[in-house]
């Protein structure tokens, strides 16, 4: 399962094991400052505060060349990037000058924040190796054709697949991105799947919108948004390609976050170079009677 949907409000996997860890310092601290000690709820909302803007920086600091064009794109938080690492140093320098500045806080922030990343990481860590071990579903679908076509025929090198409909706002404010992503990664097959609309909705809508989009295809059930464990529009998988999922993205993506996610297939590429080298030293060795 990818996203929690109740009715119509969607939230993805990731994001709520965020706000439960931060549920859990509140309470782990509270319960440790009766015991004597300051209440460390205002200060873990600050450090988680703090967390978030300097992971986003990081993120623009890093992705740069993507935001210089439009500065206000750095506001624009739906396209969920943000970089791990410098957040979480900032929250525990932060929470070391706090504790240092306010002794009575040292000890219910320090187990509070301790139960909280513990649980957020050993929680992140476990969904990681959950989705990234899921397989392309078997689902057949239609194209622009009407003709019926295997999901796993586009199997075979890195598949990018793109949920969406045409009443999505957000899906029609990347539909843009996506295009040119698809016009600068031949090498990278992008898949269209619209949920539950007629062909002769999306044909006026791409045409009206000037989009010129390759593989469109069209899933009137809704079955592969099921299967995967997202009802929220628009969701964005990333397989190898074996068909193993590496990666997914629920809301708006950004040329920055997308370009992010595409990394995934580098790593991938170079993981498996990796795996393969023993067996071509192997061969090479044989080959040269070594």
């Amino acid at each position: 399962m990818l996203t929690l949907t109740i009715g119509s409000f969607a939230l993805a996997i990731n994001h709520l094991l965020l706000i439960l860890a931060l549920a859990l310092a509140t309470l782990v601290g509270w319960r440790v400052a009766k015991r004597g000690g300051e209440n460390p709820e205002s200060a873990l909302f600050s450090l988680f505060l703090l967390g978030l803007l300097v992971a986003r920086i990081g993120f623009v600091i890093s992705y740069w060349r993507y935001f210089q064009k439009d500065l206000l794109q750095i506001l624009d938080l739906r396209d969920g990037g943000f970089v791990l690492w410098p957040g979480l140093l900032a929250v525990v320098v932060g929470a070391l000058i706090w504790g240092w500045r306010r002794p009575g806080l040292r000890r219910p922030l320090g187990w509070g924040l301790g139960a909280g990343l513990a649980f957020w990481l050993l929680a992140t860590f476990s969904s990681s190796l959950y989705e990234q071990g899921t397989r392309m579903p078997e689902i057949v679908l239609r194209n622009a054709s009407g003709e019926s076509v295997q999901l796993s025929s586009y199997q075979g090198g890195p598949l990018v697949i793109n949920l969406w409909a045409t009443w999505c706002p957000p899906c029609r404010r990347e539909m843009p991105v996506l295009q040119n992503a698809q016009h600068h990664h031949q090498d990278i097959t992008f898949l269209f799947v619209n949920q539950g609309e007629s062909m002769q909705s999306v044909s006026t809508f791409l045409e009206t919108q000037g989009l010129n989009l390759s593989n469109v295809l069209f899933d009137s059930g809704g079955q592969l948004a099921q299967k995967v464990g997202s009802m929220a529009l628009p969701t964005t998988l990333f397989y190898s390609p074996e068909g193993r999922l590496l990666g997914s993205h629920l809301g708006e993506l950004s040329e920055a976050s997308l370009a992010r996610a595409l990394e995934s297939f580098d790593q991938n590429n170079s993981m498996s170079a990796h795996q393969a080298d023993p067996a071509r030293n192997l061969q090479k060795c044989l080959t040269a009677n070594c």
